[in-house]
C-alpha cells in the first residue's frame, strides 16, 4: 500500500510542477504582453526592471496556477490509471479508489493551506509592489488618485468610490460628504462624471451628470441632470487613503478597512424630535450607507478565503472524473480542466460584477463553486468508489 501511495503521489506530484509552470507561463506570458513588453519596446524600462516584474508578478498568477494545476494533474493521472487498467488491479487487490486516493487528497489540503497563504498575504503584496514598481517609471497622469476600485479619502471631507476609469471620463461614482466628526453629510451618486483639470493642483474638479443627492440631515432626496464644477479639496494620504486598491489588499488590509468603513455613520443621530416613521428610516439609511460602503470590501474578503478551497473542490471532482473519462490523452485531460475551471470562475466573475449591487449578496455567491464542486465531487467519488 505505501508502495501504492508513492507511486500515485509522485506521478500527482510530477503533473503538477508541469501543469502549474504551463499555466503560470501563460498567465505570466498575457500580463507581461499587456504591461510590462510595452514599457521595454518604448526603452521606459530595463531588463532588470522586467525581471523584478516578472518576479513580483509570480505570486499573483500562482493564485490561478496552482488550483488549475492540481486539477490537470489529478485529471491526466488517474485518467491514465483507469485506462491502463491500474485502478482495476489496485481494486482486485482489495484496495478501494478511496484509499488509493487518499494521499492525493492530503496533497489537495496542503495545496489549500499553501493557496491561502498566497490569497491572504503573499499576492496582494506582491501585485501591490508591483504596481507600485510601475507608478515609478510610468509619468502620472491627471488625476492619478482618482483610481477605479478602491475608496478613496485623499480628499478632505469626502470618500469617493469610482466603478470603472477611462481617461478622463468615470463611470458610476459615488461621493459621501462628511462632518468633522465624520459622520455622513450628504450623499451624491452620479451615472458618470468628466474630470475637468488634473490633480497636480490641490483641487480635483469633476463635472457630474445624472446626480442624485440624498441630504442625510434633512432626509430628503434630490436630483440634478449635471454639476459643471464639483470640487474636491486634496490632502495628504492617512489611514484608508493609501493607493492600494480593494483588490490587491490583504487579508488583514481588508479586515482593517471594513471596521473603519462600518464605522462611518456610527454617530450620525436621527434629527430631533424625529417621529417614528422618521427613526426608522433613518435606520434604514444607516444600514444602507454601511452596506453600500462595505459590500465590495466583503466580495473581495470572501473571495481571497473561498478560492482557497478551490483546490481542495477540484480534487474532489478531479479523481472520479479521471477515472471516468478512462482517457490518457493529455489534450483530454487538460480540455475538461478548462472547462470545469470556466465554471468555477464565471461564479467569481458574476460575484465580482455584482459587488456595488449588495442586494443580491454577491459575497455569498463566491462560495457557491465551492458547496457544487466539493459536493459533486463527493457524490461522483463514492460512486466511482463503489464501481457505480
Amino acid at each position: 500500500m505505501r508502495t501504492l501511495h508513492l507511486y500515485i503521489t509522485r506521478q500527482i506530484l510530477g503533473g503538477l510542477v508541469m501543469t502549474v509552470l504551463v499555466f503560470t507561463f501563460v498567465l505570466l506570458l498575457g500580463n507581461v504582453l499587456k504591461e510590462v513588453l510595452a514599457l521595454l519596446i518604448s526603452g521606459q524600462a530595463t531588463f532588470g526592471l522586467v525581471a523584478r516584474a516578472l518576479a513580483l508578478l509570480i505570486p499573483f498568477v500562482l493564485v490561478f496556477a496552482l488550483p488549475m494545476g492540481l486539477l490537470t494533474a489529478t485529471l491526466l493521472v488517474f485518467g491514465r490509471l483507469s485506462a491502463d487498467q491500474e485502478l482495476t488491479a489496485a481494486r482486485a487487490g482489495g484496495i478501494s479508489l478511496v484509499a488509493l486516493a487518499s494521499p492525493v487528497f492530503l496533497l489537495a489540503a496542503a495545496a489549500s493551506c499553501l493557496s491561502a497563504w498566497i490569497n491572504l498575504d503573499l499576492a496582494p503584496r506582491a501585485r501591490t509592489a508591483y504596481k507600485e514598481l510601475f507608478q515609478r517609471v510610468a509619468v502620472e497622469r491627471a488625476a492619478s488618485f482618482l483610481e477605479p476600485g478602491r475608496f478613496i479619502t485623499d480628499f478632505s471631507g469626502f470618500i469617493v468610490y469610482i466603478a470603472a476609469k477611462q481617461g478622463s471620463q468615470l463611470d458610476h461614482v459615488l461621493i459621501y460628504e462628511l462632518t468633522d466628526a465624520q459622520t455622513p453629510k450628504r450623499r451624491l451618486r452620479a451615472e458618470r462624471a468628466e474630470i475637468l483639470t488634473d490633480t497636480a493642483n490641490v483641487e480635483a474638479v469633476l463635472r457630474l451628470y445624472r446626480v442624485t443627492y440624498y441630504d442625510f440631515a434633512q432626509m430628503q432626496s434630490f436630483f440634478s441632470d449635471q454639476v459643471d464644477a464639483f470640487r474636491l479639496s486634496y490632502r495628504p494620504r492617512t489611514g484608508l487613503s493609501r493607493r492600494t486598491q480593494i483588490s490587491d489588499m490583504t487579508f488583514l488590509e481588508l479586515t482593517d478597512t471594513l471596521r473603519q468603513l462600518e464605522a462611518v455613520g456610527t454617530g450620525l443621530a436621527p434629527p430631533a424630535g424625529a417621529t417614528s416613521d422618521q427613526l426608522r428610516e433613518h435606520r434604514r439609511r444607516m444600514n444602507e450607507i454601511r452596506t453600500e460602503l462595505t459590500t465590495p470590501v466583503r466580495v473581495h474578503l470572501h473571495r481571497q478565503v473561498a478560492f482557497s478551497f478551490a483546490c481542495l473542490g477540484f480534487t474532489l471532482v478531479g479523481v472520479p472524473l479521471g477515472v471516468r473519462a478512462h482517457r490518457r490523452e493529455t489534450s483530454a485531460g487538460i480540455a475538461m480542466a478548462l472547462l470545469l475551471v470556466a465554471v468555477y470562475y464565471a461564479f467569481v466573475i458574476l460575484a465580482q460584477s455584482l459587488q456595488n449591487q449588495p442586494q443580491y449578496g454577491p459575497h455569498l455567491i463566491l462560495w457557491i463553486p465551492n458547496f457544487i464542486f466539493q459536493v459533486a465531487g463527493a457524490a461522483l467519488l463514492w460512486r466511482a468508489n463503489r464501481g457505480i
